[in-house]
């Protein structure tokens, strides 16, 4: 683990407090004692790695009919998140994508019903024998993640001073989504040109992020210092990371973080993650 991501345990009392530094000084933060079950996690990265391990050209079938819908399969190289800074001339990034929201919600909510066709859109599920545990799996994940960053906005609040539940009328109806991103160079693959990356320089628009990520190197976060750090997961924590909607809610006291992914150094494949 990078020394500069600040460790909370979110089982200490003093959990309030070391949340408001990291968010203050760096925007981001590795949590442990966060009591999603390894198990859960286990089944979700069997299933989606069934699915990553497919031809391409049967994981096209499973692409978003819109780009606004963000569900279902995402390809590699159809995407560049640095161009959300403004970089339009960057190429593209190397990552392929597996996208899923809420698979159910309250009938008749009229907020859910009225964006049923683009922020709440039906989830796209493969129908394939082959992939029947993706579904369950990713729903079992999503619950559980979903429980834990509305576990987490309370943890906020009491970092900032507020009521723990000041934030559950403002994300009683939050567009909760998980992305299953996937790397590899694959056999043949070309090096990536100049100033490629896995994924691009960029920051994350929502509240908050929570990231389970392989203990390899790749992902960077901008310091304080200005400077690209490398982080690296400890064994069971998850990454935790601020979105521009909270820097906004706080009058930018807290950090909203550049950060990205690069790819291993030319000539050395790196595993897949």
């Amino acid at each position: 683990m990078s020394e500069l991501v600040p460790v909370v345990d979110l089982e200490s009392q003093d959990a309030p407090e070391r949340i408001d530094e990291a968010c203050r000084t760096v925007g981001f933060l590795s949590i442990v004692n966060h009591g999603i079950d390894g198990g859960v996690i286990e089944r979700m990265l069997r299933a989606t790695g069934d699915l990553f391990a497919l031809p391409l050209d049967e994981k096209l079938q499973w692409c978003s009919p819109r780009a606004e819908i963000n569900r279902g399969y995402a390809a590699k190289g159809t995407e560049g998140l640095s161009y959300s800074l403004g970089d339009g001339t960057a190429p593209p990034d190397l990552f392929e994508a597996f996208n899923i929201g809420p698979d159910f919600w309250p009938a008749g909510d009229p907020v859910y019903e009225a964006e049923r066709d683009r922020f709440f859109a039906a989830n796209i599920w493969p129908d394939r024998p082959a992939l029947a545990e993706l579904r369950p799996a990713l729903v079992d994940y999503f619950t559980e993640v979903q429980a834990l960053a509305h576990c987490l906005t309370k943890f906020f609040a009491l970092a900032l001073g507020l009521d723990a539940d000041f934030f559950a009328d403002k994300t009683d109806h939050s567009t909760d989504t998980i992305r299953v991103n996937h790397y590899e160079r694959g056999p043949g693959e070309d090096d990536p040109v100049e100033g490629q990356q896995r994924m691009g320089a960029h920051t994350d628009y929502g509240i908050v992020t929570i990231l389970y990520a392989d203990q390899v190197p790749g992902l960077q976060i901008v310091g304080p210092d200005g400077n690209w750090h490398d982080v690296v997961p400890a064994a069971t924590a998850l990454l935790v990371n601020l979105g521009d909607l909270l820097a906004e809610w706080t009058n930018d006291r807290w950090r909203s973080t550049l950060h990205r992914v690069v790819p291993p150094p030319r000539l050395a494949r790196g595993p897949s993650r």
